[in-house]
């Protein structure tokens, strides 16, 4: 069996103010055809799993380009239709496959494409022909579109968040994909449309108990995949909202059932689903009056998983007003005040001005009077499912009373590790802020006695009644209640 890899992904913020272009594919990951590390990568793990069963199924593996990128604004053109082009290229060469395993995201956006994945698996189809087992990994934050589901046989999608079962789902989509290719399974597909936008957080009810119904579905009585399309609320296009995807073996009529079967629940649900953010204020008193500490706070508007700058100073501004020390904040992405703190060394004590320097969305910047208290250059943190990931040049900076991790790669708080590596004691603060939404809850519950999720500004809000959609379907609930 011939078998053909690649990957292409970014999570595209219609709203955000950081164009997707070359440089941002280059920092989080770019290989091209056969040149994918041996160590696996976020969008990677098709890639990464079929080259383990490769040899012992007697495959011939073709690897194509794998690139990714973190999420941001909208893509540029110029540079999707490269990176498109560059995986079409691999994919002639590597003619006739059987079986096509690709790693995307599901919500990336370019100029003049509201849906890349849906363009890319379009022209995979026409070229690798009608026979052709074309599967796909997906993220849950995805916009499930008709022509994604036309033009692949098998879509997967994580069903963690924090996404940890990354290598688990992958599995799934080779497996599978290539039992389709065998004659093993006929696959049948259902999908139900919820009309709503709901985050469904795996560390928590009662997401938790939903999802593991779902597994529990899977394999036993036809049922092939349950895939459940979170949406990604930043993705300003028709697509984008919450969906159900079943996979049965060969049975329609039970794959729409249980799909519509599935979305009622889920709509039954999604006033619980909804997370509490609270106000800068409010979330900061919480924390101080916690009986137990650390108490980490999650900063949604401001994640660079969500194509946000990563350089707010909305809370760190408020925490220094009202005098709250013992505390850490990171990551900020500011390449310029982490290279004044590697150009002055450790030890130093120096003015900088500490982010905000994106737009009005990020906050003004502050002008602090810091302690250097390390300095790592070329830094990495421990990613979701182990997937080790780049933050470049890091500094670690006192002010106030408080530490601030500076990164020169934007992205978010996932491993603790980000402020480790630096010598910062995570245990003894009362306070620890993160850049992230969700995916920090996969390291940081190992430290963090409360979590609290902050409404602060961004340009990842949460408030999603304050954005200006255009595209999207309505109505679409909690935007039209």
């Amino acid at each position: 069996m011939r078998v053909f890899t690649a990957s292409l992904a970014t999570e595209t913020n219609t709203f955000g103010p950081i164009p997707t272009g070359a440089d941002a594919f280059r920092a989080r990951g770019y290989f091209p055809a056969g040149k994918h590390p041996d160590a696996l990568s976020f969008f990677a793990a098709p890639l990464w799993v079929a080259r383990q069963v490769a040899a012992s199924e007697g495959w011939t593996l073709i690897e194509g380009l794998v690139a990714g990128a973190q999420p941001g604004g909208t893509t540029t053109r110029a540079v999707y239709e490269s990176l498109r082009d560059e995986l079409l290229d691999d994919l002639r060469r590597a003619l006739p496959v059987q079986v096509v395993l690709l790693g995307l995201h599901g919500a990336m956006v370019a100029d003049g494409y509201d849906d890349c994945e849906g363009d890319l698996l379009r022209r995979v189809r026409e070229i690798a022909g009608g026979d052709a087992v074309i599967g796909a990994e997906l993220d849950p934050h995805n916009h499930l579109t008709d022509e994604m589901l036309r033009n692949a046989d098998l879509l997967i999608a994580f069903k963690e968040y924090p996404h940890t079962d990354i290598v688990e789902r992958a599995r799934e989509l080779v497996a599978l994909s290539t039992a389709v290719a065998r004659g093993k399974l006929r696959l049948a597909r259902a999908v139900v449309d919820c009309e709503m936008i709901v985050t469904i957080h795996t560390t928590s009810e009662p997401g938790r108990s939903f999802v593991d119904r779902i597994r529990a579905l899977e394999g036993r009585d036809g049922i092939i995949s349950i895939s459940i399309s979170h949406g990604f609320p930043l993705g300003d296009v028709p697509d984008m909202g919450t969906k159900v995807l079943v996979y049965t073996d060969g049975d329609r009529e039970k794959a729409e059932a249980l799909a519509r079967k599935l979305a009622d629940e889920l709509i039954g649900m999604r006033e619980q689903l909804k997370v509490p953010f609270l106000d800068i204020d409010a979330a900061l008193d919480r924390a101080l009056a916690a009986p137990q500490k650390p108490v980490v706070l999650a900063d949604r508007a401001d994640n660079p998983g969500s194509g946000s700058p990563g350089d707010s100073t909305f809370i760190l501004r408020r925490m220094i007003e009202r005098g709250i020390q013992n505390a850490a904040i990171g990551p900020m992405w500011d390449p310029l005040a982490v290279r004044i703190a590697f150009e002055a060394g450790q030890g130093a004590k120096l003015p900088l001005r500490i982010g905000g320097k994106v737009g009005p969305a990020s906050g003004d910047p502050l002008d602090l009077l810091c302690e250097v208290r390390a300095l790592f250059p070329d830094m990495w943190m421990t990613g979701l499912s182990g997937a080790r990931t780049p933050v470049g040049n890091a500094a670690l900076v006192a002010a106030c009373g408080i530490e601030i991790v500076l990164i020169t790669l934007r992205n978010q708080a996932m491993g603790t590790d980000v402020f480790t590596q630096l010598g910062c004691d995570l245990a003894s603060r009362d306070i620890i802020v993160v850049k992230s939404a969700q995916h920090f809850q996969a390291s940081f519950a190992s430290v963090a006695k409360s979590v609290l999720y902050v409404g602060a500004p961004g340009a990842a809000t949460p408030h999603l009644e304050t954005l200006p959609y255009r595209k999207i379907k309505r109505p679409k609930w909690p935007l039209d209640l």
